[in-house]
């Protein structure tokens, strides 16, 4: 059976078990994708595995496939309580860590003795057997065991390695203690690094058998417990959230119940300093929101009857009653989780070559070994020094740290991304930040606020602004009209409260009329003043000029027969995005404006940011933005696009790079790469600056894990390493990944 295009197709993600290094993980992979109509995506330090299917395929048989290959799989098991999931997460490490302490503590006698000759007392090599068998069995036994299984299935991981080197040493020593001469008392060896000849059955290896199995337990508990830190960003996401909400029942009283319980028209009460439990909207109330913890921004945001709020943030002031719009998975606190999580499970381009050389590394490396064994021994260096370089060579070879290359530092990155309000949908988008040479701004709601606000107050004769804003604030806040709540807010703003108007009225296409504390005022077109027969003195017919050449809107306001002011309104630029502007600049970006404005209104925004007149594309239709974006990639440029509305969503699909502003819609929200959670236009710099630094990251890690493997096997192949030092230096690669992933904790924002 195979699927076709029109077959439906699910996902799933499986929690994997058993896997102990990138072999493993490329293994279950390439088991699941042979499958029809399969396509899977195994990650090694998340141990999860992404699969679509479709046709006759079920989720059993999945789960089948991954434990006939000798792993375990299962489905994500639903939440646990805190409590539990902290015991869980406890356990979790603790056979490892029993194990390293068992490991460590005899082995540091047995290298000791092995390293320092005046520690070699007359029967020293037998406590050293005494010492060292545990190690080798008991701390061991996860390598041996996973040795065995993958065996068992026609297959060679890096426990592989592992177990044949360890064991090769260990059962060396015993041969050479029971039949050889190694057991006779007052037998010393000296420990040297480099080839000799000698009499391979005077020799032990206790030394390389437990320091091995020692170094590479610590290294696989401090890189289980570095990949717990370095998703410990995902994990704070998912604990922002409240836990419990009191929502209001029949006749207001209330009733708290677990968020889980909370459904879409629910209205629900938060009090000062409470977290806000979903996402809804204000229908009681005003108080102002802390937000910072979920978008970055550190300035609270004032919040009233008709406003939105978004789950986990903060009440920092007076009473809410909030409705419920959104709950469980739909919330942006949940969105934000899985598109994070997502993005972890994901592979670039160069993990994925990674993941292909694990897969035959290892059949490689065991060919090598014995091809180093027969030459040296060929070449007569003795049977120890040919048996030495072979167990380093399968010690030295273990490419773990190509399997964590790119997950850690894509769970550190996309981590530290979340808490800065940067969302990344998956690796594939670190590679295009670092190719794109052209951005393109949408400029309502991205570099302008979206919405019309009072800039400028131009009075003449002896009237006083505080008197004009009183008058036209007035008659405008019983308006209606989008210009008419900017006067009515800017005038709020600058005075606090405004009287009430008398006998309001509102004159369809011109503006308003009524009146207010025993004036008569109009407020609105020029042409209502004419109907009047009054007209704008010069300095004021001079302003409104000025203000229709820059692009924005006029209006004229006049009481008691006489015209007195011009107000300016206009939808504002942004206090940021002339600074955003040039950051995007610094890091190598031309930015362009693109708007459905006109050509004046356009041009006085992009003189204002610091955007060249040549590259402003002004009246575009919304349906155009798509073209205008393959127009510019058709002239050899690649483009990022920042937007936030419907009309922007196939624009930024059509992009190489599609940055939404969360403070957008849903639709901009989902065709975009990038998710800036923050409605400041900074934070497609700060995107573009981490998505290049974790792609950076990512690069380092693999060069650092090829260059090692590159560099090592030689020198072991050689005879010029010890396979305790080999089995240290294994160990240290995945550490070094790991811990250079989480440097990216330490990125910050430019603010």
């Amino acid at each position: 059976m195979t699927t076709t295009a029109s077959d439906p197709t699910t996902e799933v993600e499986l929690a994997i078990g058993g896997m102990t290094c990138a072999s493993c993980a490329a293994r279950i992979e390439k088991k699941l994708n042979r499958m029809d109509g399969v396509t899977a995506t195994v990650n090694y330090a998340t141990e999860k595995a992404k699969v679509s299917y479709g046709g006759e395929v079920s989720v059993q048989d999945l789960i089948a496939t991954v434990e006939a290959t000798g792993y375990t799989a299962q489905e994500p098991a639903p939440p646990v309580p805190e409590v539990a999931a902290s015991a869980d997460k406890h356990d979790e490490l603790r056979p490892l860590r029993e194990r390293l302490i068992t490991a460590v503590t005899l082995a540091v006698p047995v290298i000791a003795m092995a390293m320092v000759p005046a520690l070699q007392f007359e029967y020293w090599q037998w406590l050293s057997l005494t010492l060292a068998a545990p190690v080798v069995t008991y701390a061991a036994w996860p390598f041996h065991r996973a040795a065995f299984t993958n065996l068992r299935h026609g297959a060679a991981t890096m426990d592989t390695l592992i177990s044949v080197g360890t064991s090769a040493a260990f059962l060396w020593s015993l041969w050479a203690l029971f039949l050889g001469t190694a057991g006779e008392p007052g037998m010393t060896h000296p420990f040297e690094l480099t080839i000799a000849r000698s009499d391979g059955a005077g020799n032990i290896y206790l030394e390389a058998a437990a320091g091995v199995t020692a170094f590479i337990l610590a290294g696989r508990y401090f890189e289980a417990r570095s990949k717990r830190k370095a998703g410990a960003a995902l994990k704070a996401l998912l604990e922002l959230g409240a836990k419990d909400v009191t929502v209001l029942r029949g006749g207001g009283a209330e009733q708290t119940i677990p968020i889980s319980e909370l459904q879409v028209g629910d209205r629900f009460l938060v009090r000062p300093g409470e977290k806000i439990a979903t996402d809804g909207t204000v229908v009681e109330g005003s108080s102002a929101v802390d937000a910072s913890m979920l978008t970055g921004e550190s300035v609270p945001v004032e919040v009233a009857e008709g406003d939105p709020v978004t789950g986990a943030t903060i009440n920092a002031g007076g009473r809410l009653v909030v409705e419920a719009t959104r709950v469980g998975a739909d919330t942006q606190l949940a969105r934000m989780a899985k598109l994070v999580e997502d993005a972890q499970n994901g592979k670039a381009a160069a993990q994925r070559l990674a993941d292909r050389i694990s897969a035959v590394f290892v059949p490689i490396v065991i060919a090598l070994a014995l091809g180093t064994l027969g030459f040296w021994l060929g070449n007569g260096a003795g049977v120890a020094a040919a048996f030495t370089a072979a167990v380093a060579v399968l010690i030295i070879a273990c490419p773990c740290a190509l399997g964590l290359a790119t997950p850690t530092a894509l769970m550190v990155g996309t981590g530290r991304g979340a808490q800065l309000g940067i969302l990344i949908k998956g690796p594939e988008v670190l590679e295009s930040t670092r190719k794109v040479d052209t951005i393109v701004l949408d400029k309502t709601g991205t570099v302008t606020t979206g919405r019309m606000t009072l800039l400028a107050v131009h009075t003449a004769g002896d009237a006083d602004e505080a008197e004009v804003l009183r008058l036209a604030g007035a008659l405008e806040h019983a308006s209606e009209h989008p210009i008419a709540r900017a006067v009515a807010e800017g005038a709020l703003e600058k005075l606090g409260s405004l009287p009430t108007p008398e006998d309001f009225a509102n004159v369809p296409g011109f503006g308003v009329q009524g009146i207010v504390e025993g004036h008569a005022v109009l407020v609105g077109r020029e042409r209502l003043l004419e109907e009047w027969a009054m007209e704008l003195p010069e300095d004021l017919a001079r302003a409104k000029s000025e203000a229709e050449a820059s692009g924005r809107t006029a209006v004229a306001v006049a009481w008691d027969g006489e015209a007195r002011a011009v107000l300016e309104v206009a939808d504002a630029v942004k206090d940021t995005s002339p600074e955003a502007i040039r950051r995007l600049r610094a890091l190598g970006l031309t930015p362009i404006l693109l708007t459905g404005d006109n050509k004046a209104v356009a041009l006085a925004v992009a003189r204002e940011v610091g955007i060249a007149p040549e590259d402003v594309i002004a009246e575009v239709l919304p349906q155009d933005k798509a073209d205008v974006v393959k127009r510019l990639q058709g002239e050899g440029r690649s483009v990022a696009m920042v937007g936030d509305g419907v009309n922007d969503a196939a624009a930024l699909a059509q992009a190489d790079l599609g940055l939404a502003m969360g403070t957008g819609t849903d639709a901009a929200i989902e065709a975009g790469d990038l998710t800036l959670v923050r409605g400041d236009l900074r934070a497609a710099a700060d995107a573009i600056r981490l998505s290049r630094r974790t792609l950076g990251t990512i690069r380092s890690n693999l060069f650092w894990a090829f260059a090692y493997n590159v560099a090592a096997l030689p020198l072991a192949a050689a005879g010029l390493l010890n396979p305790m030092i080999a089995g240290a230096a294994m160990a240290f690669s995945s550490v070094f990944v790991v811990g250079n992933s989480l440097r990216l904790r330490s990125f910050r924002t430019t603010d």
